[in-house]
This record gives structure tokens, sequence and C-alpha cells, in this order.
């Protein structure tokens, strides 16, 4: 029987078929430990310029897999492409069912890919969100489980199609599962479209600019346009508040009514916010991630519980590999808050997979949804790319500390396609100029 202890281990790769590394979970084991992957390159090695401009290691799951099977690891790996879920006990397939629904891509409810770990177990829990019972519940990150079909109060089952985001397979299956598995298993969870496709650019000479850190890349291939000291690890001021919309959206649930408290009053860009006054959080991401409001961040992050809020920041960036980023405060106004180019691009490509309409919202895509229109209606967009044709999302930000930073995702061009490209400029004393620079050499290289 394995101890019940869990450690997240920091695996020395970057961008993978999530299009990041991912953090391996260690079980203090009498037999074995889970140290994964020990034949990957270091870390640095996956990022490449020049002849092999694309990510060194683009079968990282594959990789990850036969680590766990060699080290006789007992995992769940759940497939959203294959819509399979399995079981694997002492390396060997012990169990295989198949997945009879996820969260729909592109919706506020997407299944989150990641490596995570079983959190806990409940015969049923009882969804505040979706107000249904959940059978055999297994919770593995935020508000998302593997579990069976779920019905209402009265017992009435819910339509097969029913869904939260979460893993459902049918009610025997998922005691199948429940029982063949303890708390603290990892969950391998993953779909096609993280992994890296094969569409090549011709090679390019490289920008100059005087930004001392940048990276120009493409979010489905990997591919390295231009970057310099993509690893080092610097402030990244208002960036943050991507993570921080990133942990509400999966966390909270969004109807929730946030009071402002006194103590979220805070130095922001464009004083917004009364003490007193209460919003939906999903009314909140509008001048976070718009006019990017401390104040919001405050708000958001007081709701859920500031310290187990910021907790979750940072778990979450070290379950999609951000094995350089640390934050302190939900708003980036902390010089705690650093980070890398290379980890702020494991953010943008889930953010992009996962919950791209965070994105949308940046670039004011976003007027109203599932959750109601945006009741802030003289918000204004400080976001440098915001009404730029090819501009999906991103963030920017400006603090002593961190000076100017810009993360910016656009989709370009390219022959008949469009590919997801993201600008990064960090430390920059002019971020504007230069990444717009950058922009436009981009662009050039990939006509």
């Amino acid at each position: 029987m394995y101890h019940k202890q869990f450690v997240i281990i920091l695996v020395c790769v970057t961008i993978s078929i999530l299009g990041s590394a991912f953090v391996f979970f260690q079980r203090n084991n009498p037999t074995y430990n889970i140290t994964l992957p020990a034949a990957l390159e270091p870390y640095r090695s996956a990022f490449t310029y020049g002849e092999k401009p694309a990510l060194a290691n683009p079968d990282f799951f594959g990789k990850v897999r036969r680590e766990f099977i060699e080290q006789k690891a007992e995992f769940i790996e759940a497939d959203l492409s294959a819509m399979t879920l399995k079981v694997y006990k002492k390396g060997a397939l012990y169990l295989e069912v198949p997945i009879d629904s996820k969260g729909r891509e592109g919706s506020w409810w997407e299944t989150p890919a990641g490596l995570y770990k079983i959190n806990k177990k409940e015969e049923r829990h009882f969804s505040g969100i979706g107000h249904v019972w959940m059978p055999w519940s297994m919770n593995f990150q935020g508000n998302f489980y593997i579990h069976g079909r779920t019905y209402y109060p009265d017992g009435t089952l819910t339509s097969k199609e029913f869904t939260g985001g979460c893993i459902r397979l049918s009610t025997e299956d998922a005691e199948k599962v429940y029982n063949a598995i303890e708390v603290n298993t990892p969950v391998l969870v993953f779909k096609e479209s993280f992994s890296p496709d094969v569409f090549r650019y011709q090679y390019g000479t490289g920008p100059h600019l005087s930004a001392p850190i940048y990276l120009s890349a493409d979010l489905r291939n990997n591919h390295i346009f231009a970057s310099k000291a993509s690893t080092q690890i610097v402030p990244i001021a208002s960036i943050t508040k991507l993570m921080t919309a990133l942990i509400a959206t999966e966390y909270i649930n969004l109807d929730n009514v946030a009071y402002v408290a006194p103590e979220s009053i805070v130095y922001t860009s464009k004083p917004r916010l009364k003490i007193g006054s209460e919003y939906s959080v999903y009314q909140l991401l509008f001048p976070l991630l718009m006019e990017s409001s401390n104040e919001a961040a405050e708000t958001i992050a007081r709701h859920y519980g500031r310290n187990m809020f910021i907790q979750h920041m940072n778990e979450k960036a070290a379950s999609i590999g951000m094995m350089h980023t640390r934050f302190a405060d939900p708003s980036g106004a902390s010089a705690e808050n650093i980070s890398t180019a290379e980890d702020l691009f494991m953010l943008a490509k889930y953010i992009y997979n996962n919950r791209s309409f965070i994105f949308n919202i940046t670039s004011g895509k976003i007027k109203d949804s599932a959750y109601g229109e945006n009741s802030f209606t003289d918000i204004q967009n400080f976001n440098t790319f915001a009404g730029h044709t090819h501009f999906f999302g991103g963030k920017n930000g400006k603090t002593t500390a961190a000076a100017e930073t810009s993360l910016s995702v656009f989709e370009l061009p390219v022959g008949t396609t469009k590919r997801p490209i993201i600008s990064l400029v960090l430390g920059s004393l002019d971020e504007r100029t230069e990444a717009q620079a950058l922009l436009d050499y981009t662009l050039k290289y990939v006509q």
C-alpha cells in the first residue's frame, strides 16, 4: 500500500504536448519513487534557435507514460481526444473505460489539460455549480472531477451530454475507477491539440531590440522566431493577472457575488470599485483584464480567501510546467511576482488551448456570455495591441521593479492558414515600441 504523501517534482523541460513542461508527482513509497522524466533533456535544451527551432521533445506524453510504466507506477491517463480513461497499476494497464463526456472545447467549462493528482474521493459529491449529485467523484483540479452519471436532488438523471467540464464516466465505470485508485494518484490529462504540429517555417536572422528579454514563438509547433534571455527570472508586473483570471475561472463559480472590502482598495491604474459594493466574479474579470485593475484582483482573491488563492496560482504554475515562476499577490504589484519568457510561453499556450475566453476578454471580443453582459459599460482597454487586426489577446504591465512588460498573442495569416504567435517583451523601457518591432519582424518572417 502506498503512503499518501505526495510531493510535486518540477521537471526540467519546457514546452511539450501540453505546450509546456509539467510537474510530476513523487510518492513516499517503500519500493519506488516517481522522479519523472529522467530521460528528458535538460530544461534549457527545449528552446533552440536556428537549425532546430521547434521543441526537441515532441513526444512529451509518450515519454511520461513510459517513465511511469518503467517505474511500475500507479497512475490515471485521461485522453480527451480518444475519450478513454486508463488506470495503471505497477506500470501495467489495470482498467480501461470510455469517457462519456468532457467540457466543450473553447467554452468556459473546458476540461483542463495538465498533470494533476487525485485530491479527494467522495462516494457522492454535490456540485454547487451544477446543482447535481456526482456519484463516485474524484477531484483532480479546482472544480473539476472524474465522476459517474449525474442526477438531480430528486433522483432524476441528467442528460448524457450534461457536463460542467468534468470527466464523466458511466456510473458503473466511475465506481470501478474509484475503487481502483487512492488519493494522491497522479492524473495525466491531455488531448491532441496540445501536441506540436508539423508546420514549418523558413529561418530568419533575428531582430535587433534593446529590450533585455524577448521571445517570439508559434504556440502550435513551438518554433522560435526570436529570443533573448528567455530563461532569465524577472518580475512580470500585471501579466500576473492572466493567472489570476485562470484561477478565478477554475476555482470559483463566476456567478458568485464578491464584496469589495476596504483591503481591496489599493493603488490601481483606474480606480473604479467602491468599498461595500458587490459584483459577480465574472463582472470583475473585465476591469481585471482590460483596465488592469489591482482592485479587481484583490477583490476576487479575497472573496475566495487570499492566501489560498495565491497558493492555487503557484500550484497551477507548477502543474503546467512554469518551473521558474512564483506569485506573491494576485495583481502583480509585488516585485516577488516573477517568471521567465519561457514560462510565460507555457501560460499563454495553456490559456490559448484551454481557456481562450480569457484572451477574448483582454482583446475586447467578449461583450456578454452565459454569465450575462459586461456591466462596466464605460470600460477601457489598456492592452497594448487592443484593436489590432490580428490581436487574439494578452496583457501588459508596468512597475518600478519589472519596468514595462507585454505578453501578446496574435493569429497571423501564413499562407492559407492562421498561426497563433506569441510576442513577449520583459524589462523594457519602451514596451509598446519594442513589442511592435518584434511583431513587425515576425510578420515579415511568416509571410
